[in-house]
């Protein structure tokens, strides 16, 4: 998902429509996201605010989603940097980054093995109907 430039609100701090706007998610989704903890905004009433930390987490939540982390993964990253700081993250980030890879890897080889069967087949049927 694409970021989205978008005037802040209330200094440093991003509204829940603004929030919605800068990562191009549903309310629904967003809502989700806090619903699992891995977003706290700070709340008036029933106002949300979102600080720059909530952005950030937001941007690594999309990214990993894009890469195709599960959000549980997501979680888990994100509590190391909670729990003990950027080295130990990195640290596992370097090996979720790996394993992703791999399957990343899978997943091109079997797309390039169904599109040439697809082909195959598409290349088959117009011939016979020639």
């Amino acid at each position: 998902m694409k970021m989205k430039d978008t005037p802040e609100a209330k200094g440093d701090l991003l509204s829940f429509k603004e929030m919605c706007e800068k990562f191009d998610v549903t309310p629904r989704t967003l809502r989700y996201y806090e619903y699992i903890e891995l977003l706290e905004p700070e709340k008036e009433g029933r106002t949300r605010w979102y600080s720059p930390r909530e952005v950030a987490r937001m941007t690594l939540i999309i990214r990993g989603r894009r890469w195709g982390f599960s959000l549980e993964e997501c979680r888990q990253f994100l509590l190391i940097y909670d729990e003990e700081g950027t080295e130990a993250q990195n640290k596992v980030w370097v090996e979720m980054a790996d394993r992703q890879l791999g399957v990343l890897d899978e997943q091109i080889r079997e797309l390039r093995t169904a599109r040439e069967e697809l082909q195959d087949m598409r290349d088959q049927v117009a011939r016979a109907m020639k």
